[in-house]
């Protein structure tokens, strides 16, 4: 899950803001502010505010679509984001009849939008997380034999690899945004683990190992992609035709697309899976945000220690004990 500005093309503004910007950090004061009133213990009214926030929320997803069907062109962020608004007005709906146990996985959010908002929104920050990340992908890109250097992008980042157009197959190339420093999954990860209640000592071990994870693929994903695009490794007919015929896009950046929509975000997802089951064996507390998730998908109470097996199971009752000792409950 990232949150990026709707790009000014597609962006509806209020004022000179963007309305999605508008939403987000609507949203995430709110889940903010429900938050503090839960650990004052004023759970009633802190779940009714949650309940707006994710009504807000899910309309910021709203205002995604356009960007991730007609600029983006991915189907799977397309969906999920329309599925959003139909969820998280449930999840509002599930907080108003009563179930506070969703107040977990609002401070999840309220934490993924205090890691991530700050960052897209301030520019010195922005800036360096972009550039960073592109010097960062050419380096891979070295490692490969590519040296194309870095020029301004249309971003107006110094984030763009410099290959020549008439030197590469499609005549293209890739320029690094705020979505490609991987910031928007450190966040999700940052978000739950900050969220639960554990000890902090052992919540420094899944965050450092999470966020070194999330750094790493990101950056194997942006070398790939990077290559990919200019040096036509997917322009065989049949993706052509795919993403002519079916896509609208032009023939050139059937290897972007097919790198990037299809390839990448599918193996993210794999990535994401992977890392919650490695978070979850160090910080078993983490399933009860990711039950609240599942609920709110299927409507059924789900046990996920006991489904991912003993071992988790383990670890959770000994996470239990611990918590137990080190508040004098037994």
């Amino acid at each position: 899950m990232n949150m990026p500005t709707l790009p000014a093309s597609t962006a509806v503004t209020i004022g000179s803001i963007p309305l999605g910007d508008v939403l987000a950090w609507t949203a995430i004061g709110a889940f903010v502010a429900a938050m503090v009133l839960e650990w004052r213990d004023f759970v009633d009214p802190a779940r009714y505010l949650a309940a707006g926030a994710w009504v807000v929320f899910g309309l910021f997803w709203l205002t995604m679509v356009p960007h991730y069907y007609l600029e983006v062109k991915s189907p799977i962020q397309t969906l999920l984001t329309l599925a959003a608004l139909p969820l998280s007005v449930y999840a509002g709906y599930l907080l108003v009849q009563g179930r506070e146990s969703l107040l977990v996985l609002s401070n999840a959010v309220a934490f993924m939008g205090l890691f991530y908002l700050p960052a897209e929104t301030i520019p010195v920050v922005r800036t360096w997380l972009i550039e960073t990340t592109a010097a960062q992908t050419h380096f891979g890109m070295e490692l490969f034999g590519y040296s194309p250097g870095i020029v301004e992008g249309s971003n107006g980042y110094m984030s763009k690899f410099g290959f020549d157009p008439n030197e590469t197959v499609t005549g293209r190339t890739t320029y690094i945004i705020m979505s490609c420093t991987g910031i928007g999954s450190m966040a999700i990860f940052g978000g739950l683990i900050a969220a639960v209640d554990a000890p902090l000592k052992r919540k420094v071990t899944p965050f450092v190992l999470s966020i070194g994870v999330i750094w790493f693929l990101n950056l194997v994903r942006n070398v790939f992609i990077g290559l990919a695009s200019p040096w036509g490794w997917f322009q065989q007919d049949v993706f052509v035709y795919f993403v002519t015929e079916f896509m609208g896009a032009p023939a050139d950046r059937t290897s972007y697309l097919v790198a990037h929509n299809f390839i990448a975000q599918s193996l993210s997802i794999v990535a994401l899976l992977g890392i919650t089951y490695l978070v979850v064996r160090l910080l078993p507390e983490v399933l009860e945000p990711l039950e609240e998730v599942l609920y709110i998908l299927t409507g059924t109470e789900y046990d996920l220690a006991d489904a991912l097996g003993a071992d988790v199971q383990g670890e959770t009752d000994a996470a239990a004990r611990t918590a137990r000792s080190e508040t004098g409950d037994d």
